[in-house]
């Protein structure tokens, strides 16, 4: 079957985000994880949301693995890309927005692409270029102390601008406000001049509603997730109003957060089931600690309760714990995380599991095996649950960013599998 839409995603959270949003409007959506083999399985998928672990890799790498994935999509024959970035843009100064992008309009041999990051549903505007988060600056916001991607200017232009060779242009709200012809005119205009990427402020969903009808044309479209909910409207493409069915949850639960995001960190302390937090220090000295806290979720899943395994910390306690570990930490809490999901299912019976945090979720659907998953019913914005085959069997799973989800987030999610 033709694809309608194949997507790029620089992280796993980011993909489901958007897989999210392609089956709430109707399209019947597959996430596979990592750049797909030959024999990879999509059905009878309209979209194709493949999840790459490219946000914060080399930019090399992340640019080979990013266009072996589209080469895999346009062989399936998708007729349209994606290329999904987090609507906070995370990224820095060398990359990996602007060199992704470049490479795959390269690769398609195209010269104009849009670059919307809105996502009114996760409180993400972009009004005169600028990138507000929740009403505020992106640069005032938490992001600013993000400890890979610290977002120190809240201008989509001056972000984008040291990562690219192309030019790069600002389509305002008075613009867009008018509508999708005046939209498309504006790109009709800077495609004449010779294209570039080509940033459109958008505050609400009637706006992205706007773009997405002025740019149904162009063979590439990239941003955040918000402007996906649209496209299938936009593209007048077969709906299918069972698109987000899984199959009935079964077997027990568990919550595994990584993120050190403030979002995540609200809703670790709002959590009202049993939880225990991972030390750093105390992984870095070997397996027991992990073992310890193991053997307590083991005993918690037996008496039916949901455990919640956590590393939460304030940015200030990373940044101190990476520097007495030399930059061991992260990586000791990413490889413990993934070990608890692959033991909890194996082990435990765990088969419905919410993983917070965009590098604890990648290596987490790693680490259990899971090549795709089918999307299903969205808990909050941006965040859906999933059904993905492991070894062990099938496994309902949720994988939040860090930066979403109401306090409570972690109790609604099983509230609405239920």
């Amino acid at each position: 079957m033709r694809l309608a839409l194949g997507a790029i995603a620089d992280d796993f959270t980011g993909a489901l985000d958007l897989a999210n949003n392609l089956a709430r409007a109707g399209l019947r959506t597959v996430q596979l994880n990592g750049v797909p083999g030959a024999d990879a399985d999509i059905g009878d998928a309209q979209a194709v949301v493949v999840a790459l672990k490219s946000r914060t890799a080399p930019v090399d790498d992340a640019v080979r693995i990013a266009t072996a994935a589209l080469d895999w999509l346009r062989e399936r024959g998708a007729s349209k890309t994606y290329v999904k970035y987090c609507s906070t843009f995370d990224s820095t100064p060398a990359g990996n927005i602007g060199p992704v992008v470049d490479a795959v309009l390269d690769r398609l041999g195209e010269h104009i692409t849009i670059v919307v990051p809105t996502f009114p549903g996760t409180g993400r505007t972009v009004y005169q270029g600028h990138l507000f988060v929740g009403g505020e600056l992106l640069d005032e916001s938490s992001m600013r102390h993000h400890p890979l991607t610290p977002m120190t200017d809240s201008s989509v232009i001056r972000l984008l601008r040291p990562q690219t060779r192309r030019r790069v242009s600002l389509i305002t709200h008075d613009t867009v406000r008018q509508g999708h012809v005046a939209v498309a005119e504006e790109l009709a205009r800077i495609a004449a001049d010779g294209g570039g990427l080509v940033v459109v402020d958008a505050i609400c969903d009637d706006d992205l509603a706007v773009v997405a009808v002025a740019a149904r044309d162009l063979p590439v479209v990239t941003g955040g997730s918000g402007l996906a909910q649209h496209l299938p409207a936009a593209w007048q493409l077969e709906l299918s109003p069972s698109a987000a069915d899984l199959p009935g949850p079964v077997g027990a639960g568990a919550v595994l957060a990584g993120s050190v995001s403030r979002a995540t960190n609200q809703q670790v302390a709002a959590y009202e089931g049993p939880k225990r937090a991972l030390q750093p220090h105390a992984l870095l000295d070997g397996p027991a600690h992990l073992d310890e806290i193991l053997h307590w979720a083991y005993g918690q899943i037996d008496s039916g309760a949901t455990p919640l395994l956590y590393s939460t910390a304030s940015p200030e306690a990373v940044a101190r714990a990476a520097e007495i570990s030399g930059g061991r930490a992260a990586e000791a809490v990413e490889h413990a995380l993934a070990r608890a999901a692959r033991m909890l299912v194996d082990c435990a019976g765990v088969r419905r599991l919410v993983v917070a945090g965009g590098e604890t979720s990648g290596a987490c659907v790693e680490a259990l095996g899971i090549q795709s998953l089918r999307v299903g019913p969205q808990i909050d914005p941006g965040v859906a649950w999933a059904w993905g085959e492991t070894p062990a069997g099938g496994v309902h799973i949720a994988l939040k960013s860090g930066n979403f989800g109401r306090t409570d987030f972690f109790r609604a999610a099983f509230e609405t599998l239920q």
